[in-house]
């Protein structure tokens, strides 16, 4: 049994973040007037204050900013341990996503190592998460 995340409730601002992982695209709020980056999404640029915002695709390449080991069993079938980290998103200056690097041990996570997206999809939403690159 797998681990079941936290439900999302998607709203008008935040439904492309959490579904775009469908189509493999990470989908980060963008200002199409000033074109910074507003994540969490909203309906009015945190720069500018205009709401001519929009989900725009990136990349989902990035670097380890920070990190921590979590060895808490909160649930039952929670797998432990697992790394939370902090994702500073290469094409999204001043988006840093907190998430979980996958796919490798513990032990093998360090800041400034290069990661993508990957998503796990549960209940509809896709979460993305990060995994190494060589």
């Amino acid at each position: 049994m797998t681990w079941q995340r936290s439900r999302i409730r998607l709203d008008d601002d935040n439904r492309a973040f959490w579904t775009g992982g469908r189509e493999g695209r990470l989908l980060i709020h963008r200002c199409n007037d000033c074109h910074g980056f507003i994540h969490p999404p909203r309906e009015v640029c945190r720069h500018c204050q205009s709401e001519n915002v929009a989900p725009h695709a990136v990349s989902g390449a990035g670097r380890i900013d920070t990190y921590t080991v979590n060895h808490q069993k909160w649930a039952p079938d929670m797998e432990v341990p697992f790394v939370i980290a902090r994702v500073a998103l290469d094409d999204a200056p001043g988006v840093y996503l907190t998430t979980n690097i996958v796919g490798c041990p513990v032990e093998a996570v360090d800041i400034d190592d290069r990661v993508r997206v990957v998503f796990e999809e549960q209940d509809g939403i896709w979460y993305p998460l990060f995994e190494k690159v060589d």
